[in-house]
């Protein structure tokens, strides 16, 4: 699957703009040239050669602060897709085959964290729990978890009606190795999906819940944070809040390229896609 990710065009430039936000998750803290905690009275300063984004309120390097805040917000959304998958996807494909006692309450299960306001809810939790951004994370990934289980129950009943797996149950197979064997393989480009189109949905849920100071707490930096912090200064330097929205809008736009990528090169669709390239390859040695 990942040769024919990156076969495609919007697969590559997916996958380069998301390498690049993991190393500057990886690195950007390291990379800082100021101490982005480290407050001045140069405050409000525009770009320099000392400053290359300005200055903040406090006459913080914003910058530095924007390296040093992009771990936070990448830890943040992985946090919420790798939540969401665990939690939804194990449940929808144990569905198929532990009875009807287990698909009623997982199916209700799913049903009630669908109607619950994910945004709203984490603010309650975190104000519960207090103002961490693991434990938001969690809980909002719990929230979107519904999406993997529907995604993982769909593709596991076009499965388990098949019948070479119905010939493994019968022939004593068990249901763990039936899973590994055939169902994970069918199951896996769905979830990959699902699993990317989280990740850009995890960078709003960050972003917005940092933006209103909730999970990550002051004075340490993330995108969001950043964001409102720049907007109460728009009189000042109006062109602030572009380089953390710039940075947000490409992680999200990425994400959803890989999602459709994905989705492009997987199943029918991806198989008639490329036998349609290979027949529009011209044969070896013609003119």
């Amino acid at each position: 699957m990942v040769r024919r990710v990156l076969s495609l065009a919007s697969g590559r430039i997916s996958v380069v703009i998301l390498a690049a936000i993991a190393l500057l998750a990886i690195f950007g803290p390291l990379l800082a040239p100021q101490d982005p905690l480290a407050t001045s009275s140069d405050t409000l300063a525009g770009v320099s050669g000392s400053h290359w984004l300005g200055t903040d309120y406090l006459g913080r390097d914003v910058f530095s602060r924007l390296l040093d805040g992009s771990r936070a917000s990448v830890v943040g959304a992985l946090e919420v897709a790798l939540m969401a998958l665990v939690v939804g996807a194990i449940p929808g494909i144990l569905s198929v085959y532990l009875g009807r006692v287990f698909e009623w309450v997982t199916l209700r299960l799913a049903d009630t964290l669908i109607a619950l306001p994910f945004l709203l809810f984490a603010v309650a939790v975190t104000a519960l729990l207090g103002n961490g951004i693991t434990q938001a994370m969690f809980v909002t990934g719990a929230l979107v978890s519904p999406l993997f289980y529907r995604v993982a129950r769909a593709a596991t009943l076009a499965v388990a009606r098949s019948q070479y797996v119905e010939a493994a149950l019968i022939s004593g197979a068990s249901l763990g190795w039936v899973i590994r064997r055939h169902v994970w393989v069918k199951v896996l480009p769905p979830i990959a999906v699902a699993l990317a189109q989280t990740l850009g949905t995890g960078f709003i849920i960050v972003s917005s819940l940092s933006f209103l100071g909730i999970g990550v707490q002051p004075p340490a930096p993330t995108w969001g944070g950043l964001l409102a912090s720049d907007l109460g200064y728009l009189s000042y330097q109006p062109w602030a809040p572009f380089a953390p929205a710039l940075l947000i809008m490409a992680t999200v736009w990425a994400s959803n390229l890989l999602a459709d990528a994905i989705r492009d090169v997987s199943g029918e669709a991806g198989r008639a896609l490329f036998a349609d390239r290979k027949t529009r390859q011209p044969v070896g040695g013609a003119v």
